[in-house]
């Protein structure tokens, strides 16, 4: 099995704009499929950086000497170009979510498809993990983030479920957790109700939209002139911040006018928004709730 089938790979390189001797940044490297298109478009002047913070995406990195790969989470972009002596960059791509990878493996705790150990730490380094939040965390908190992460109406009766079952013994393991919530998982809906507790979770122990606000602010001032910035998002949370963000630099409120009505975004959308053809979902089913949106500077 291949470690990550690259998800709208053309499209979202050709929104990149490439320019042969340019400087790229693929936030979200995995195992590599992006940047392989990246430099295929590059010359040998061409640069390409890539991010990844898991420890099993770094041992596909690129034998390339103009590639260099940063085992660090994208929130902290533009500190390690920096150390790289890079100030601007002509494009960004990030592929947001899971790599195929880290779903496939049973151990670390991200599918409902087997039992794993509840880890879910896309760093492995990380101290707060799955399990942690699911035996620790207050059944307010937990509620919350069922709410507002997995957008489950009864969070409140799961949390209140979680608390008095770890009571008992400590819930470790993804299939412990699913015979805990099994009266809330009715056949019919079992597969998307588990997704979405399990996504939830997910990101609060990666801090997943945290990260991505923090990445989406340091775009502007990041991209060179006519830049691109590229990201595929695959669920509506993600979704909706970068589209936000692209079209007006905040991920709530109204921006601000000045006398003459005139507001400052900072980025401005490129084309519609990009999904991918039938033909793809049908070879890689994971594609199915992707969303490509691009943009650049104003």
């Amino acid at each position: 099995m291949s470690y990550h089938n690259a998800v709208l790979l053309q499209e979202s390189v050709d929104g990149l704009n490439i320019k042969e001797d340019g400087i790229y940044v693929d936030v979200t490297f995995g195992g590599g499929g992006h940047s392989k298109e990246i430099l295929k478009r590059l010359g040998k002047n061409g640069k390409l950086f890539a991010f990844d913070q898991d420890p099993d995406a770094i041992n596909n990195a690129i034998d390339d000497e103009r590639f260099v790969l940063i085992p660090e989470n994208f929130r902290y972009i533009s500190r390690f170009l920096r150390f790289h002596r890079i100030k601007k960059v002509d494009g960004v791509l990030a592929d947001l979510g899971v790599s195929s990878h880290q779903f496939d493996e049973a151990e670390r705790g991200f599918s409902i498809r087997f039992d794993g150990d509840l880890d879910m730490r896309m760093n492995q380094k990380s101290k707060i993990s799955a399990k942690e939040i699911i035996n620790n965390y207050s059944e307010e908190k937990l509620a919350e983030i069922l709410f507002l992460y997995g957008e489950l109406r009864n969070s409140r009766k799961l949390a209140r479920t979680i608390v008095h079952e770890r009571k008992n013994a400590p819930i470790e393991t993804s299939f412990q957790l699913k015979e805990v919530l099994k009266a809330f998982l009715p056949n019919a809906r079992e597969h998307k109700i588990l997704a979405q507790i399990f996504q939830a979770i997910r990101i609060e122990v990666n801090e997943e939209l945290e990260v991505l606000k923090e990445f989406l602010q340091q775009i502007p001032n990041l991209l060179n002139e006519e830049g691109r910035l590229s990201v595929i998002s695959y669920h509506s949370l993600e979704d909706r911040l970068v589209k936000r963000f692209i079209r007006t630099g905040l991920f709530e409120g109204e921006p601000e006018k000045d006398v003459f009505g005139n507001s400052n975004e900072p980025l401005k959308k490129v084309g519609k928004l990009i999904v991918p053809p039938k033909e793809e979902i049908k070879i890689n089913n994971r594609a199915r709730s992707a969303k490509l949106r691009l943009a650049t500077l104003k």
